[in-house]
């Protein structure tokens, strides 16, 4: 008879813990707490899984061969962006987040840890001057969450159950939010030019729209500027405006809280997360202090409050009534532990950028897209997808198939960008692509079309 193992990473799976527990629930076996998963759910048998490293140095070593089969974009010159994007991090940022107090204290509660509410404090008061905004949630999972929520947050702030998008939205994004309002309707309107078709979003409101959800810069990289129009319509027919967009352009331009829109969420990604694999990510949502929005937002808030002490100040849960905590099942939103750690991470990037290092980083994130848009257009067969304002990702149409460019291109050490369309790459230029790399980049695939 095989002999119950005690897993060496799981904590109470020993015998005596195990019957010490069910004791304690009453139950008479783990099956007890399975018995309402219908039983053509359940896989009767053991999972698949490949057999058990004990040892230590064996599991390092199994990690580390699964790591060692990822290409890190240090490693050949990349202009992949999709979402996860590759911008510069400062040392500092790493060293701080994982000091103790911040890396191992979980949700940062005040009987554990005082230093993680004034840090996400801080975090939302430099994300509300960069977006112009009163009010910032700390952080969820990511934005794709974020926006969701927003929109969802439209909907019952509305009573309303559609939503018009009027930009080129990420597909997977759109898959993820589509999932999380299943009981409101996505619409995505036609773009003219890679922004908002003015006349076809005039055209779909009615009074049974609860949102106008724009994305900007778009999947594309397409920077829409006609919110302030946008902002119009939607009050106008008693909407929403919902805008998606990454904070790092915001040095540059003006926010969209200053252009009409009600709600502005996305991903802090670019604020000094890094790519982590795909990772890390971190959504934001931010509004006007404006009880009509506040209310409705799930995420928990962190401000100012006074102390037992006179003249101390301490940090704290604003509004806490809102929340699935304190309200339990009547949630609006579930809200649990979240990416708290990389809003401190942000919020480290952005004191050390300040209003002036934004600025910079925005201009030449500007100057060096216009730059590659030149460079690649210039090239026999390659065209511009669209004559919009671009900002860090811009469309090219190629005389061969995208892919098969892109495979030319991988060959020579070189990451040509993602493959949208039969024959369209999005490509991705930030901060950290040089001029002379952007002219790589040129010649590798001008010389892959000779």
């Amino acid at each position: 008879m095989t002999q119950p193992r005690v897993h060496p990473y799981i904590p109470n799976t020993a015998p005596a813990a195990k019957a010490a527990m069910l004791a304690a629930t009453g139950a008479d076996s783990i099956e007890d707490f399975y018995a309402d998963i219908p039983d053509d759910l359940r896989l009767h048998r053991p999972l698949n899984l490949p057999p058990a490293l004990v040892a230590e140095e064996d599991l390092r070593r199994h990690v580390a061969g699964l790591l060692a089969r990822n290409s890190s974009p240090d490693d050949r010159l990349t202009f992949l962006g999709g979402g996860t994007y590759p911008h510069a991090v400062p040392a500092v940022v790493g060293e701080v987040i994982n000091r103790g107090e911040f890396l191992t204290a979980y949700a940062g509660e005040p009987y554990e840890d005082h230093g993680r509410f004034q840090a996400l404090f801080e975090y939302a008061s430099e994300m509300g001057e960069l977006l112009q905004t009163d009010v910032v949630t700390i952080p969820t999972y990511d934005g794709f969450q974020a926006t969701s929520t927003a929109l969802a947050m439209s909907g019952r702030i509305t009573g309303r159950r559609t939503v018009l998008l009027v930009s080129d939205a990420d597909a997977d994004k759109l898959s993820r939010v589509t999932d999380f309002v299943a009981a409101m309707e996505v619409k995505q309107l036609p773009t003219r030019g890679a922004v908002a078709d003015l006349d076809a979003v005039a055209e779909a409101l009615n009074d049974q729209v609860a949102a106008i959800w724009v994305e900007t810069p778009s999947a594309t990289g397409a920077v829409e500027q006609a919110l302030p129009r946008l902002a119009e319509l939607a009050h106008g027919a008693g909407a929403l405006l919902v805008v998606g967009t990454d904070p790092v352009v915001y040095g540059i331009l003006e926010p969209p809280a200053t252009q009409g829109a009600d709600i502005t969420c996305g991903d802090i990604q670019s604020l000094g997360l890094g790519q982590w694999f795909g990772g890390a990510h971190a959504g934001y949502l931010a509004c006007a202090d404006d009880p009509r929005l506040v209310m409705e937002l799930p995420s928990r808030l962190f401000g100012l409050t006074t102390t037992d002490v006179p003249g101390e100040i301490g940090f704290g849960d604003v509004a806490y009534e809102r929340t699935s905590f304190a309200v339990r099942e009547e949630g609006k939103e579930w809200v649990g532990t979240a990416a708290a750690l990389w809003g401190i991470a942000a919020g480290v990037y952005l004191a050390l950028m300040g209003p002036l290092g934004m600025r910079d980083l925005g201009e030449t994130v500007a100057l060096r897209t216009r730059y590659a848009q030149q460079k690649l257009a210039a090239i026999d067969g390659v065209e511009l997808a669209d004559d919009a304002f671009h900002l860090r990702e811009f469309v090219i149409t190629t005389p061969i198939p995208a892919a098969e460019l892109v495979a030319r291109c991988q060959a020579r050490g070189v990451e040509p960008g993602i493959v949208r369309g039969e024959s369209e790459l999005t490509v991705c230029v930030t901060e950290m692509h040089s001029q002379a790399d952007i002219d790589r980049l040129s010649t590798v695939i001008e010389e892959t079309l000779s």
